[in-house]
Protein backbone atom coordinates (compact mmCIF):
# COMPACT_ATOMS: atom_id res chain seq x y z
CA UNK A 1 0.00 0.00 0.00
CA UNK A 2 3.08 2.45 0.45
CA UNK A 3 3.41 2.82 -3.48
CA UNK A 4 -0.42 3.38 -3.57
CA UNK A 5 0.01 6.21 -0.70
CA UNK A 6 3.09 7.42 -2.29
CA UNK A 7 1.25 8.09 -5.51
CA UNK A 8 -1.71 10.05 -4.25
CA UNK A 9 0.63 12.17 -2.16
CA UNK A 10 2.52 12.82 -5.35
CA UNK A 11 -0.64 13.87 -7.30
CA UNK A 12 -2.00 15.80 -3.88
CA UNK A 13 -4.55 13.17 -3.49
CA UNK A 14 -6.10 13.01 -0.07
CA UNK A 15 -6.43 9.85 1.10
CA UNK A 16 -9.57 9.06 3.51
CA UNK A 17 -9.24 5.78 5.26
CA UNK A 18 -12.06 4.22 7.09
CA UNK A 19 -11.82 1.45 9.25
CA UNK A 20 -13.28 -1.78 7.57
CA UNK A 21 -16.15 -3.83 8.68
CA UNK A 22 -18.52 -1.11 10.14
CA UNK A 23 -21.51 -1.06 8.71
CA UNK A 24 -23.18 1.97 10.42
CA UNK A 25 -20.40 3.79 8.40
CA UNK A 26 -20.34 4.86 4.64
CA UNK A 27 -17.92 2.10 3.63
CA UNK A 28 -20.71 -0.24 4.21
CA UNK A 29 -22.12 0.03 0.81
CA UNK A 30 -18.53 0.06 -0.73
CA UNK A 31 -17.59 -2.78 1.07
CA UNK A 32 -20.71 -4.85 -0.51
CA UNK A 33 -20.30 -3.36 -3.80
CA UNK A 34 -17.02 -4.50 -3.61
CA UNK A 35 -18.06 -8.24 -2.67
CA UNK A 36 -20.73 -8.25 -5.58
CA UNK A 37 -17.82 -7.72 -7.86
CA UNK A 38 -15.05 -9.85 -6.56
CA UNK A 39 -18.57 -13.08 -6.31
CA UNK A 40 -19.44 -11.85 -9.71
CA UNK A 41 -17.01 -10.30 -11.68
CA UNK A 42 -13.57 -11.00 -10.31
CA UNK A 43 -13.72 -14.64 -10.22
CA UNK A 44 -13.80 -15.38 -13.86
CA UNK A 45 -11.04 -15.64 -16.16
CA UNK A 46 -10.15 -11.83 -17.16
CA UNK A 47 -8.00 -10.75 -19.98
CA UNK A 48 -4.61 -9.29 -19.10
CA UNK A 49 -4.64 -6.22 -21.74
CA UNK A 50 -6.06 -2.91 -19.93
CA UNK A 51 -8.45 -2.32 -22.96
CA UNK A 52 -9.70 -6.04 -23.36
CA UNK A 53 -10.12 -5.55 -19.32
CA UNK A 54 -12.03 -2.47 -19.79
CA UNK A 55 -14.16 -3.39 -22.03
CA UNK A 56 -15.33 -6.21 -19.87
CA UNK A 57 -15.91 -4.07 -16.67
CA UNK A 58 -17.92 -1.65 -18.88
CA UNK A 59 -20.33 -4.84 -19.63
CA UNK A 60 -20.37 -6.04 -16.65
CA UNK A 61 -21.13 -2.34 -15.04
CA UNK A 62 -23.91 -2.16 -17.61
CA UNK A 63 -25.48 -5.72 -16.34
CA UNK A 64 -25.11 -4.47 -12.93
CA UNK A 65 -26.59 -1.13 -13.01
CA UNK A 66 -29.47 -1.92 -15.67
CA UNK A 67 -30.24 -5.91 -15.69
CA UNK A 68 -29.00 -7.49 -11.49
CA UNK A 69 -32.22 -7.31 -9.87
CA UNK A 70 -31.06 -5.97 -6.02
CA UNK A 71 -33.13 -6.49 -3.20
CA UNK A 72 -32.30 -3.39 -1.22
CA UNK A 73 -34.34 -2.14 -4.70
CA UNK A 74 -37.28 -4.38 -4.49
CA UNK A 75 -35.84 -7.02 -7.05
CA UNK A 76 -35.09 -3.37 -9.57
CA UNK A 77 -31.85 -2.61 -11.18
CA UNK A 78 -30.72 0.40 -10.01
CA UNK A 79 -31.47 2.01 -13.00
CA UNK A 80 -34.99 0.80 -13.09
CA UNK A 81 -35.04 2.00 -9.40
CA UNK A 82 -34.32 5.31 -10.55
CA UNK A 83 -36.71 5.82 -13.47
CA UNK A 84 -39.32 4.20 -11.26
CA UNK A 85 -38.30 6.89 -8.63
CA UNK A 86 -38.12 9.88 -11.32
CA UNK A 87 -41.70 9.19 -12.66
CA UNK A 88 -43.24 8.82 -9.33
CA UNK A 89 -42.02 12.56 -8.76
CA UNK A 90 -43.04 14.45 -11.49
CA UNK A 91 -46.06 16.26 -10.91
Amino acid sequence: MAEFEEACRLHNIKLLVLPPRIPKQLNGHVERMQRTFRDGFYTRPLPSRVPELQRELDAYLDYYNRRRPHRALNGLAPLEYLAMMQEESVP
